[in-house]
């Protein structure tokens, strides 16, 4: 494998971390009002991503820094086209960082909730904009930005309210079960409408023996993502967040092949990478650091596995 091929690779591994991780992040975030009557439910809500919230940013951190190194023609066009979304995602991530930082800081009810906003607005922004900046850049359309937008967004929401369910007992788990079942009339058929349409990017056809694995992964995504509301309906939660998990994972997997081997207009992997030596020092250095990385991050929700309870004052 061509280290352009490979290096390709592990930036779409990147991101398909950064949007599994950080989508139950951002669905937590959202509906940490909604699924909350007090604040002893709102700190079990929001105690579900306290101890790893942190963590997950650094998936995207180190796939735009993975970008910049290996492919800084892509990076910088990127960055370019997409400035003003991606400036209010970085807004949107700063915000929702310090309510989640100060929230546990202040003891005012009146503070406590522009903390809260802070998450709302925080998660709200990047859940939608990620999804409109990578249908924007497939489609080069106002209206597929905003279906790509509207689905990233529900899928966060479904993706966050199993996430709470698996973690939490009592009232606030059933809401969050109910939450889920709700959220998936907007995301199942945005789903088929956005996952459909990636294969057909990438082909410049709708035509499945031209990329037929792109189809096969956005079919499967969408079969991912039924199964994850069946799962939810019948009380399975650690099964249906597997199958919500799985169907983002797939999604990114047609996303990304979709977006091979251009992943700009006029612009091909090859012309957009470094040299032959920067790569190879990459690889090195990602060979030895990675898996520590993942060892770390394996090892941490392990050890905040446990369901959480509400702790009453």
């Amino acid at each position: 494998m061509e280290l352009t091929t490979f290096w390709f690779a592990i930036i779409a591994f990147l991101w398909t971390g950064f949007f599994v991780l950080e989508g139950f992040d951002f669905g937590v975030g959202l509906l940490a009002p909604v699924l909350s009557r007090n604040e002893a439910e709102r700190k079990q809500v929001l105690g579900t991503i306290g101890p790893v919230w942190d963590g997950n940013e650094v998936w995207l951190i180190t796939a735009v820094g993975a970008m910049f190194a290996a492919f800084p023609a892509w990076y910088a066009g990127l960055l370019s086209e997409f400035y003003l979304p991606i400036a209010l995602v970085l807004v949107g991530l700063i915000v929702r960082g310090i309510g989640l930082e100060w929230r546990g800081k202040v003891h005012h009810s009146s503070d406590r909730a522009w903390c809260d906003l802070g998450i709302l607005v925080g998660s709200a922004l990047p859940a939608f904009l990620w999804g409109a900046v990578f249908a924007d850049l497939l489609h080069n359309s106002a209206l597929a930005a905003l279906v790509g937008g509207v689905f990233s967004l529900s899928l966060c929401v479904l993706h966050g309210a199993v996430f709470v369910a698996l973690k939490t007992s009592g009232p606030v788990r059933a809401r969050a079960r109910r939450t889920a079942m709700i959220t998936s009339a907007v995301a199942l058929p945005a789903a088929v409408v956005a996952l459909s349409n990636i294969p057909a990017a990438g082909t410049a056809v709708a035509d499945w023996t031209a990329a037929p694995w792109l189809w096969a992964c956005a079919m499967s995504a969408m079969a991912a993502l039924a199964a994850a509301v069946a799962l939810t309906w019948r009380g399975r939660d650690g099964w249906a967040f597997a199958a919500t998990a799985s169907s983002i994972a797939l999604g990114s997997v047609a996303l990304f092949g979709a977006l091979w081997p251009a992943p700009l207009p006029g612009l091909t992997v090859a012309e957009a990478a470094s040299g032959p030596y920067t790569l190879g020092m990459l690889t090195w250095i990602g060979l030895i650091a990675l898996p520590f990385v993942l060892g770390y991050q394996v090892w941490s929700y392990w050890v905040f596995r446990k369901r959480l309870v509400a702790e009453v004052s």
